[in-house]
Parts: structure tokens; C-alpha cells; sequence
């Protein structure tokens, strides 16, 4: 890895790290807050108003990259959710946390697929190392965000919010200061619009077409089962605070993501290297996606702290596997001069997930307890992640290398993967 990748890898994961720290320490607090206050549902509504942020960003990510640079596109984005965080400690009530909430989606969903576009643009025998480094840096910052959210679960939100608007500053101006303008190889070439020629033209600043042109067979299927597995991802992180707050309310919200953390900072590295040697893609996702089965069923079966252990020991698996799988499945599928397109489509896709997961994981939670069948919320999670893992285990990867070499014969393609 030259230096200027090794330099950028850094500035990618030191943002991604301090982004971690900030949010692991006020969305806990505040969806236990609104769950006690108000109910899962409007902690669900305010989660969800960001992932309709983030959904919305989808539509114009690729026309900003186009005219200020992947660079700018972090910058811009991660300043914008910097604001809102902070001004999210001077308001008060559902309404305006959710309109808030809407702006931090629309800073992250600028700021992240930038951070991801930067990561595919490496070759293709460095990709490996560089996605296990960004999920690493995340858990690092999950585990250290959640510490901290136990610390400041008590002081006023003024206070919290603005501890967590500096350390998106940080963010801001870590990232932005390592990384290079528009990546690196091809990428960096076609991405954006560095001398203001015609390629940045094309790109309009809005469109609603982010997401198609991804000339891959099959990819569809795949962004789709990225869409549920968000779900069931934002499932746990909404769910989690609300169950501890009903069933183990001696522990601090955070408490769950702490275990999640630091299990993932064992294990993600060294497991993932391992499977990825010796499994396809597809079957190194249901592993991750069979994890979550058995934790959502432990979450529901027994409620008690004792058994929100045992989920979060296995919950993590999805993290751990199916994620950085997909992202390899993708860097290896998608032609080098569409990356910015399916960054977009990846986010679009993981947004939705997300949006639709975190305002369902809210009314599930209120409607088991409403129905007397506490638990019930966590059985629904746990079918919908045993069907993906089906899925993932009997899907057939045949023809990816055939594909590649195809349209890198005709220039088309990314390198072909090793």
C-alpha cells in the first residue's frame, strides 16, 4: 500500500471512529429518554426522520461529489450533521427532534458513501484490509461512544449534545484533511470534476436515477438483501435501548453496545479474514445473518440482562460478516466508472432499510407489551433473519469472475479481484 493510501486509509478511519464515538453516545439516551417519556413509537419516528435524511442525500450525493470532490462531499456533510447534533441540546420535544434528526441524515448521508467511494477506488488486493479497517474503526468508536453514552447518561442534554457536536468537528476535519479530493485509479479520475470539464457537467445535482445503471446480473437481489439486513440491524440498536429500559432498567442504555463493541474488536478481524478465505461471499453472509437469528431469539426468550448478554455475543456476527462481504461483492461488480453511482445505491438501499426498521422496531416494541406477548418483537426480527441466511446459503455466486473478466476486456470494469 503506497503512502498516499495508507494516508488516506487513516483520515477514513479516524472519521469513521470519532463518528461512532459521537452517535453511540446520544441516540441510546435519547431513544431510552423518548421511550419512557413519550413511547417506542415517537423514539422510532425520531430515529426513522434521520434515515429519511439519509434516503433523500441518495438522490444528490453523486451530482456534489461531481462538483466539490468526495473530499468536500465529507466535509460538507459531516459539518451539516455537526450543526444539527448541536442544536439538537437546545430543543426540546418530539417535533423538533425529528426535524433535526432529518438534518443529521442529510450530513451523514452526504459524508458516509464518500468515505465508502475513497475505500473502493483501492486496488483490489487491498480492498480486504481496508474494509475490515473501517468496520474495526466503527466498533472502536461504537465501544468507545457507548462507555462514554453510560458516563453523560445523566447529565442534562444540553451538555450531551454538545460534547457530541465537537467530536464531529473532529470528524470533520480529520477526514477532510487525509483524504484526497476524488480517490484514487480510475475512480478518482471519473468521479469528479476536478478542471471543471464536460464529466462534471453531465452529472445532474439531483436525480432520482442514483441508484440504477449498475450493470451487474443479480445485483438487484443482493442491494435488496442489504435493504433487510439494515432493517434487522437498526432493529437491534432501536430495540435494544426501549428493552432495557422496560426489563433491565439497573443498567444503563448503552450497556448492550458495550458487549456488542468489544466482542466485535475480538472477533471482526481475524473472523471475517478466516471465512472470507474459505467461504463464498453468500455463505459468509448467512453465518452473520444465522448469529442475529439466535440472538433475537435469546432477546425474546428470556429479556432479563442475563440474556441480553448472550444476544449481544452473537448479534455481532452480522456486523462482523455480512457487511464487509457485501462491500467486497460490490467493489468486485461494479464497473470503476459507476463506484460514485453505487455507493448511492448502496446507501439508498441501507437508508431504507434503516428508515423502515428503525419507525417498525418502535411500534413492534409497543405493541408486544400492548398485546401482553412481551418478546414478540424480537421473534418477528428473528424469522425475517433466519429466511435472509436461507437465502444467502443456497444463492449461487457463479459467473462473477466471468463478468469481470468480460468487461475489463473492454475497460469497463474494476480490476479483477484476486
Amino acid at each position: 500500500m503506497t503512502i498516499e493510501r495508507r494516508r488516506a486509509l487513516i483520515g477514513v478511519n479516524a472519521g469513521i471512529f470519532l463518528a461512532h464515538i459521537g452517535n453511540f453516545i446520544w441516540f441510546p439516551v435519547l431513544v431510552a429518554s423518548l421511550g419512557g417519556t413519550d413511547s417506542g413509537f415517537w423514539a422510532g419516528v425520531v430515529m426513522c426522520m434521520t434515515y429519511v435524511g439519509r434516503l433523500a442525500a441518495t438522490f444528490f450525493y453523486e451530482g456534489v461529489a461531481a462538483r466539490i470532490g468526495i473530499r468536500g462531499a465529507v466535509f460538507a456533510g459531516t459539518a451539516t450533521e455537526a450543526v444539527a447534533l448541536g442544536l439538537m441540546g437546545f430543543g426540546s420535544g418530539v417535533a423538533v427532534y425529528s426535524v433535526l434528526a432529518l438534518f443529521i441524515g442529510l450530513g451523514s448521508g452526504t459524508a458516509f458513501p464518500g468515505l465508502k467511494n475513497i475505500l473502493v477506488s483501492y486496488p483490489d488486493d487491498e480492498r480486504p484490509k481496508a474494509f475490515s479497517t473501517f468496520q474495526m474503526s466503527a466498533q472502536v468508536g461504537l465501544f468507545g461512544g457507548a462507555l462514554a453514552g453510560g458516563l453523560l447518561a445523566d447529565v442534562d442534554l444540553r451538555t450531551l449534545f454538545s460534547v457530541v457536536f465537537a467530536i464531529f468537528i473532529g470528524f470533520c476535519l480529520a477526514a477532510s484533511a487525509f483524504i484526497p479530493r476524488d480517490g484514487f485509479g480510475k475512480t478518482a479520475d471519473r468521479t469528479g470534476d476536478r478542471t471543471g470539464d464536460r464529466t462534471g457537467d453531465r452529472v445532474p445535482l439531483f436525480s432520482t436515477a442514483v441508484f440504477k445503471g449498475i450493470e451487474v446480473r443479480g445485483a438487484t437481489r443482493y442491494f435488496l438483501l442489504s435493504a433487510v439486513f439494515w432493517f434487522l440491524s437498526i432493529g437491534f440498536m432501536v430495540g435494544i435501548p426501549l428493552h432495557m429500559e422496560e426489563f433491565a432498567s439497573g443498567w444503563a442504555p448503552s450497556a448492550p453496545f458495550w458487549i456488542t463493541g468489544l466482542t466485535v474488536l475480538v472477533l471482526q478481524y481475524p473472523l471475517f479474514k478466516f471465512l472470507i478465505k474459505h467461504l463464498r461471499p453468500g455463505a459468509v453472509m448467512a453465518l452473520g445473518l444465522a448469529g442475529m437469528t439466535v440472538a433475537f431469539t435469546a432477546f425474546g426468550a428470556g429479556r432479563s440482562a442475563p440474556w441480553v448478554v448472550v444476544g449481544c455475543l452473537t448479534v455481532v456476527l452480522g456486523e462482523i460478516l455480512f457487511v464487509p462481504s457485501f462491500d467486497i461483492w460490490v467493489a468486485r461488480k461494479v464497473p470503476a466508472d459507476r463506484l460514485a453511482k453505487a455507493m448511492g445505491a448502496m446507501h439508498f438501499f441501507r437508508s431504507a432499510g434503516n428508515m423502515i426498521g428503525s419507525l417498525l422496531a418502535g411500534i413492534l416494541f409497543d405493541l408486544s407489551l400492548s398485546w401482553d406477548a412481551p418478546g414478540g418483537n424480537w421473534y418477528v426480527a428473528a424469522v425475517i433473519a433466519a429466511g435472509c441466511a436461507f437465502v444467502c446459503l443456497f444463492s449461487k455466486d457463479e459467473g462473477a469472475g466471468e463478468e469481470t473478466a468480460d468487461t475489463a476486456a473492454e475497460g469497463e470494469r474494476a480490476e479483477a479481484p484476486a
